[in-house]
């Protein structure tokens, strides 16, 4: 609901601009930062250290003209928005929906990446064990689904590419369709291994890719419907304004801070904890296996880049309490999800 439907909000102070600007700053220099990783690590460029005279970090070629585009993307980063806030007339309470309307879509299609990919593995690893790759796909397609590069260029990224325009049209995040299928997987492997004495690795590895899945893309949607578990001693008893305060400075000190550590130290290196399984497209060391623990590392920056944004759209809100803007959002007693 917009602020036209109760009431002008009162105009944009300096202060209200800069918090604008911060919220913005913050999600577009994740978005660069995140972009020049895979140009370093995925393409070869050399990054912008080189532009600071400490040589590419990553080994490659010296190439200055690509270390200064790479830096451009962060001058784009801050004048994106510096013009969000301060050129387009905005509230703070729309942006707010805004960002989190944007998010929610994103994680949507990691929700249906998370379910294709999941049945998708399963059923190939279980045609790999029972050696039916080749009389159904022939040799050559089935030679790639062996191996985790070729299943991942071949399988996943065509089911990522399908998630993220099956998203655009659905509205649930149907997390609760992901609890469900992590109980059915489960009883699967109770039905099979005590009934039909059959029981496989990649059934396991399905119930840890979507059980971190779960927990990993539903945390900023928890944060969106206040449904984390806290403490509450004093919260509960403050008054709006009170609570615009908290929940602003709590978004940019322990949030922001938090999601940022978790992409600086899972990406800053070709050898840190996320960019290492990705690169290599890790596999878990199980004969037979799904070929899914790569992705499961990449649910960490779906996690910190998911709740960045929240806590982004977090800031906003609170930043609106403080100024009393109309429109503010109501949260449901429970979880509609």
């Amino acid at each position: 609901m917009t602020t036209d439907a109760l009431g002008a909000a009162p105009p944009l102070t300096i202060s209200a601009r800069v918090i604008q600007a911060l919220g913005w700053a913050m999600i577009w220099l994740m978005l660069a930062y995140l972009l020049n990783n895979m140009l370093i690590f995925w393409f070869g460029w050399p990054g912008i250290a080189e532009m600071i005279g400490f040589g590419a970090i990553n080994g490659s070629e010296p190439n200055a003209g690509l270390a200064a585009l790479q830096l451009g993307l962060y001058g784009a980063a801050l004048l994106g928005a510096v013009y969000l806030a301060f050129i387009r007339t905005a509230s703070l309470r729309e942006d707010a929906k805004r960002v989190s309307d944007a998010n929610a879509y994103f994680i949507r299609a990691c929700f249906w990446a998370a379910l294709f990919i999941g049945v998708g593995d399963a059923i190939i690893s279980f045609m790999r064990i029972e050696e039916l790759l080749d009389p159904v796909f022939g040799e050559s397609l089935a030679g790639a689904l062996r191996f985790p590069e070729g299943r991942a260029m071949v399988l996943h990224g065509p089911l990522i590419v399908i998630s993220f325009i099956l998203a655009a049209f659905t509205r649930t995040l149907g997390f609760h369709w992901l609890a469900l299928l992590v109980v059915i997987a489960e009883l699967l492997i109770v039905v099979g291994r005590f009934i039909f004495s059959y029981e496989q690795a990649f059934m396991a590895d399905l119930v840890r890719f979507w059980y971190s899945a779960l927990f990993l893309f539903a945390s900023a949607y928890t944060l969106l419907e206040d449904g984390h578990v806290r403490v509450d001693v004093f919260y509960a008893g403050f008054e709006d304004k009170t609570k615009g305060y908290v929940n602003a400075i709590g978004a940019v000190l322990l949030g922001m801070l938090l999601c940022w550590t978790v992409l600086l130290m899972g990406t800053w290196g070709k050898a840190n904890v996320i960019n290492s399984p990705i690169l290599a497209v890790e596999v878990t060391q199980s004969s037979f296996g799904a070929y899914l623990k790569y992705l499961m590392a990449g649910f960490l920056a779906i996690f910190a880049a998911s709740m960045m944004v929240q806590f982004v759209s977090a800031l906003f809100e609170g930043a609106a309490d403080i100024r009393d803007e109309p429109g503010k959002r109501e949260k449901p007693a429970e979880m509609a999800h």
